[in-house]
């Protein structure tokens, strides 16, 4: 009993810790820049912890109850089309960015220099797709080290619930201590901070996904020679 509760104690730090990964931070980051209270930005990272752990969840546990799972090929082919996504929310962080200036300088005031947040179905539509894009890139890596050390499969099953629930509440923890400074300058110092942390967030966002495609691509080997599993 104690043994199978260290397990699943295990799972709850390492998801926690899971969601600090670079590569989820500035996803996040790009999603969150625009939110002017902590509040909504908590909410952002609570939905990119459902998506991505639902993912886990069903692709993650059915690989562990089958005792299967994909090539490395495969896997690595998601992780680039994490890369690839990276880049595409860092463009769109940089464009809004960009309209948002051009915008302050056509109203003449710096209360322009904003970039609203989204409503409706948007709203909570794009943190869960970018946490499914990242679950799906994760699931395979995350299935073969369950799969390597924990043999019961219904304890396995067990710490895949453990650590989604670990993912979820590191991404809120960590949306909200990026969404406080942000929220405290726009409102206390310069409304034109929005705009220039959102052209930051997307500037890293593209450089990172450049370097992760490069890295998946050609070191580890998805494009020539042979692919190497990431690690979880």
């Amino acid at each position: 009993m104690s043994g199978a509760l260290t397990v699943l104690s295990m799972g709850l730090l390492l998801g926690l810790q899971h969601a600090t990964d670079s590569d989820h931070v500035v996803a996040v980051t790009t999603v969150v820049a625009r939110e002017r209270k902590v509040a909504a930005a908590a909410k952002i990272g609570v939905l990119w912890g459902l998506g991505h752990s639902a993912t886990v969840l069903l692709v993650g546990g059915g690989m562990v109850a089958a005792g299967v799972v994909i090539s490395a090929r495969a896997g690595q082919s998601l992780e680039f089309c994490v890369a690839g996504m990276l880049v595409l929310l860092g463009i769109m962080g940089v464009r809004r960015a960009a309209e948002a200036r051009r915008g302050a300088r056509a109203h003449g005031h710096a209360h322009a220099a904003h970039t609203p947040p989204e409503h409706g179905k948007r709203a909570w539509l794009r943190p869960i797709a970018v946490g499914v894009v990242h679950g799906l890139a994760g699931s395979a890596a995350i299935a073969l080290a369950v799969l390597a050390t924990i043999d019961d499969r219904v304890t396995a099953l067990s710490y895949l619930a453990t650590f989604s629930i670990g993912t979820i509440v590191g991404m809120s923890l960590v949306t909200t201590l990026i969404s406080t400074p942000i929220a405290v300058a726009t409102r206390r110092i310069d409304p034109r901070w929005l705009v220039r942390i959102g052209a930051l967030a997307g500037l890293v966002s593209i450089g990172l996904g450049l370097w992760m495609g490069y890295e998946i691509g050609f070191v580890d080997g998805l494009f020539f020679g042979d692919a190497q599993a990431a690690p979880p």
